[in-house]
């Protein structure tokens, strides 16, 4: 497989938005539904950078552009709620349900995870073929090691982050609303979308439409996980 072409480093790196999630963490209040998630990322962030350190992606460079460019999306995403701005679409039902009293710790977690994979990754990795002068089958060994990360990381908070005993009764709604949402899924039309918007750059208005519309699914799919549920 070819391998992206070397360019100067990015101006943010690894460390940076490992930085940045740190100083999240360390101001959100604990019950927050965004310090849910940004705990979350920034474990999945601190497993990638472990993982480039000891030479596990067949291309370290490319697997930095991407942990980076994928980063900065849910940094831009949280920067534009602090300033006021709109946020994507995707983002804005964790933002909105972030101090719901009937809305639970991995509700709070798996929504998250859905904005960022279902729509963040998508054009991230889009960013990094545009910023390292490749195209996205270059980068698909990151992306499904970067995956595999995620999938092993939603079953160790899926575990963590369970209410107890109770989850396992089938008449408990967080066990239907868990089963309508799947990671792999998420992350297999991720990585269709990436192609779709690669293959659509020269076609500004229809990718801007494709973008816009999947924001918006996203978002959609988002608020369903969100539902507030009896204790």
């Amino acid at each position: 497989m070819a391998h992206c072409e070397q360019v100067p480093t990015a101006a943010r790196t690894v460390d940076t938005v490992l930085t940045r999630m740190r100083a999240l963490d360390a101001t959100l209040p604990e019950r927050d539904g965004l310090a849910v998630f940004n705990g979350v990322y920034l474990a999945v962030t601190e497993a990638v950078d472990q993982h480039i350190d000891r030479g596990l992606f067949p291309d370290a460079r490319a697997a930095i552009a991407l942990d980076v460019r994928f980063a900065e999306r849910y940094l831009a995403a949280v920067d534009a709620l602090e300033s006021g701005r709109r946020p994507p679409a995707c983002w804005r039902p964790l933002f909105q349900f972030r101090r719901h009293p009937g809305v639970r710790p991995l509700q709070f977690a798996l929504a998250g995870i859905n904005a960022h994979i279902g729509h963040d990754l998508a054009l991230a990795v889009v960013d990094t073929c545009r910023t390292l002068g490749c195209e996205p089958a270059d980068l698909e060994d990151e992306f499904d090691r970067v995956g595999d990360l995620l999938v092993s990381l939603e079953e160790r908070i899926r575990d963590e982050l369970m209410p107890g005993p109770d989850l396992l009764q089938i008449a408990d709604p967080l066990t239907h609303l868990l089963g309508s949402w799947s990671l792999e899924r998420a992350r297999e039309a991720t990585w269709a979308a990436a192609r779709a918007l690669w293959a659509l750059r020269r076609l500004p208005d229809v990718a801007g439409e494709f973008t816009e519309r999947l924001d918006s699914a996203v978002g959609f799919a988002g608020r369903m996980l969100l539902t507030p549920l009896p204790d």
